[in-house]
């Protein structure tokens, strides 16, 4: 049964996605993986009722994963990946799917940043201020926009109160190092009540490392051979490839400093409430050195990246009293976004600005005769201009309604839920008069989705799924207007005007089972997309022809967005078994793993798709005490296509244990953990800078989090 105080805490994001997961489980935990409400979900239901892959990161978990990018603290759920361009920016990857094809959300609402531009871009979303991390997969995910094909990432803070402090305040907070990049972290947050319905709200944080511990060279194998290779032919070459290929121990130039802060307001009543919230942003960080690698190529660079977001939110909610609706619910937010990239002289190389507002209205259907459902409509506005030598892209506005609705049917055993999304796009290149490099225009586009599925209880504790689903999506301003060097993947972009829409059609099947002493959640997948929008190795000629105009050299790797058929398919499993109870000890094992395979008919594998993964713990729970040892095995990706190059495998074997000093029923957590124990060299397929920076080497990690 869930509690109303449970059911008070859910966020405006919620009832906008269908087949979501609810009740805490009484299996042991699979690495301590909290089975509660999804706030995203449009009605509650148990986690056996789930027909799309679905976690939840929260609590002990989240504490324990917690790392300064959003992408490292979801690594190791099922189904994700990292971008892993270094320890600053890193974005997740769900079921293969990167870039365009995720959502990152805070509260419902998109990051409003420019981290699905490029991989050295992060975003703008603090870890350290969530309280919980929510993971949908699957076509559960589309209700969030067509974008959102590969799934949604969405992070959960108290910015805007949800309840009145019983108390009359709530204090929480965390603190952290980590040895491998001498990190340091505090950050905390208060609500304090003024009267019996008003709440205010502040928070902060702080983050600074210096340059990252790695567990070997900087280089990978092959790129370290090849610069010694260039070291014997050009011994005296000004570029010093030998010394380049000894790097090792640090990865030069991944040093961050970062703090945010924020301040919001609520008005909490019985039947409703009204909150808004203001929060900026600043972040100074580095990227991983790109070196050259053979004699004539172009001194390497460091560059740095300072970043300043200002945002203001807003969430509302009310009771209609009951009738046909039974709320309406009201999220937005807008946010004024800037970055520049810095030359190793403090000089502004690139600027990148970013105006945003996304909003979204969801009227919820009351329960009648096990029918239920939402509906409602989503805006979203950008404004987006690069200025500067490298600018890639011409200024530009990307303007999108969406129109969705959810429906569900409940008979008990038999469930049934169907979803649809009409959405216009409109993208328009404001390019300058005198400007002959860039696309100058408007290309506008209506895209429909749909998705039906049911679910059967064959047996106590245990469903199976079947879920089906067609999803077009617009080509993004990035993939139609692009043209001109671009410093953070070091390659010439070049893209399309004349695209057409992307589709695919996937069907997902979906088996869970949680008993006594036991979970088990499975979801397999297949996806066939027609005009999927891939980047593919091209001879230079085409790009120097397109930058003619310009007269702009072309002296980088030129790729060029193109337009083919493609296939995923993929599993990702993960199952707990209590094996023992030893005293106040429950002695729990539990295993993950996930596999995509991404095929681009007539043109080889998809770009950096994460190899099959597996990873197994074991973990002694008591009250006071939780303990665990847990080995991650990433195996050797040799499916490759255009100038990717292999990745090794890698193992990585980790462990950790959490004190709770002042007893259970204290939310005070001490975590210690060893991440990395053996200091191997690791690097993810994902991650295009992957011959240049492998992962962090052995960290010893130390976390204190507390709440009154």
């Amino acid at each position: 049964m869930l509690k109303p105080a449970l059911l008070s805490g859910l966020s405006a994001a919620a009832l906008v996605v269908p087949f979501s997961a609810a009740v805490a489980q009484t299996a042991p935990q699979p690495t301590n993986r909290g089975r509660e409400i999804v706030v995203t979900a449009p009605v509650l239901q148990s986690e056996a009722d789930v027909l799309s892959g679905t976690s939840i990161v929260t609590g002990d978990e989240l504490v324990r994963s917690i790392r300064p990018t959003i992408g490292e603290t979801l690594a190791r759920q099922p189904g994700v990946s990292a971008t892993s361009f270094g320890p600053n920016a890193s974005r997740p990857v769900l079921r293969g799917f990167q870039g365009e094809r995720i959502r990152v959300l805070t509260d419902g609402i998109g990051s409003i940043d420019v981290s699905n531009t490029s991989v050295d871009h992060a975003v703008v979303i603090n870890p350290l201020l969530a309280e919980r991390v929510e993971v949908l997969r699957g076509p559960s995910a589309l209700l969030f926009g067509s974008s959102a094909v590969g799934g949604v990432v969405n992070v959960i803070d108290s910015r805007i109160p949800r309840s009145v402090p019983e108390n009359g305040y709530r204090l929480s907070g965390i603190a952290g190092y980590g040895s491998a990049a001498n990190e340091r972290s505090v950050a905390g947050a208060t609500d304090v009540a003024i009267g019996k319905q008003f709440v205010i709200h502040a928070d902060g944080s702080y983050l600074k490392t210096d340059d990252l511990k790695i567990g070997g060279y900087v280089l990978s194998r092959r790129a370290r051979a090849e610069a010694l290779a260039s070291a014997a032919q050009a011994p005296n070459d000004p570029l010093d490839f030998a010394n380049t290929a000894n790097l090792r121990g640090r990865l030069p130039n991944t040093a961050s400093e970062t703090w945010t802060a924020g301040v919001g307001g609520a008005f909490i009543a019985d039947n409703g409430s009204l909150g808004v919230s203001y929060s900026h942003y600043d972040s100074l960080y580095g990227v991983p050195i790109r070196y050259a690698l053979t004699p004539g190529g172009e001194e390497p660079e460091a560059p740095r990246l300072s970043l300043v977001q200002n945002r203001v939110d807003l969430r509302g909610e009310i009771e209609t009293g009951g009738g046909f609706l039974e709320r309406i619910r009201l999220r937005a937010g807008m946010a004024d976004y800037r970055h520049f990239e810095l030359e190793e002289d403090g000089e502004v190389g690139t600027a990148f600005y970013n105006k945003g507002i996304e909003g979204r209205l969801e009227l919820v259907q009351a329960k009648r005769d096990g029918w239920q459902g939402a509906s409602g409509v989503q805006f979203f506005n950008r404004d987006f201009d690069v200025q500067g030598e490298e600018a890639f892209l011409p200024r530009n506005n990307t303007a999108q309604v969406g129109l969705f609705t959810l429906q569900q049917l409940d008979r008990g055993a038999f469930k049934m839920e169907a979803g649809a999304r009409y959405e216009h796009t409109s993208l328009t290149a404001r390019t300058a008069v005198t400007d002959d490099r860039f696309f100058r225009g408007q290309r506008s586009f209506d895209a429909f989705s749909g998705s039906i599925g049911a679910s059967y209880g064959f047996a106590p504790d245990w469903r199976a799924g079947l879920n089906l689903s067609r999803t077009e999506r617009a080509p993004s301003a990035e993939e139609l207007f692009a043209n001109g060097p671009h410093a953070g993947t070091e390659a010439y972009e070049l893209g399309n005007p004349d695209f057409r829409k992307e589709t695919s059609w996937g069907i997902e099947a979906t088996l869970h089972g949680h008993g006594e002493g036991y979970s088990f959640d499975a979801s397999a997948y297949y996806n066939r997309f027609s005009n999927y929008i891939y980047d593919a190795f091209v001879p230079a000629a085409a790009c120097v022809n397109a930058a003619a105009p310009s007269g702009r050299d072309v002296d980088l790797p030129c790729f060029q967005y193109a337009q083919a058929d493609a296939r995923y398919y993929g599993i990702e499993a993960e199952g707990s078994l209590r094996l023992a109870t030893i005293g106040t000890y429950a002695i729990n094992a539990d295993l993950l793993g996930d596999y995509v395979n991404a095929q681009i008919l007539n043109n080889g594998p998809a770009p950096r798709i994460p190899p099959l993964r597996l990873l197994g713990g074991l973990e002694a729970q008591s009250d006071r005490v939780n303990a665990r040892v847990e080995v991650e095995r990433s195996f050797k990706q040799s499916r490759v296509m255009g100038l990717e190059t292999p990745t090794d495998g890698f193992t990585l074997v980790n462990a950790s244990v959490q004190l709770k000093p002042w007893g259970p029923l204290n939310p005070t957590t001490l975590t210690l953990s060893a991440n990395n124990i053996f200091d191997v060299d690791a690097r993810r397929h994902a991650s295009v800078l992957k011959e240049f920076a492998p992962l962090s080497g052995r960290d010893l990690r130390a976390t204190l989090s507390f709440k009154l």
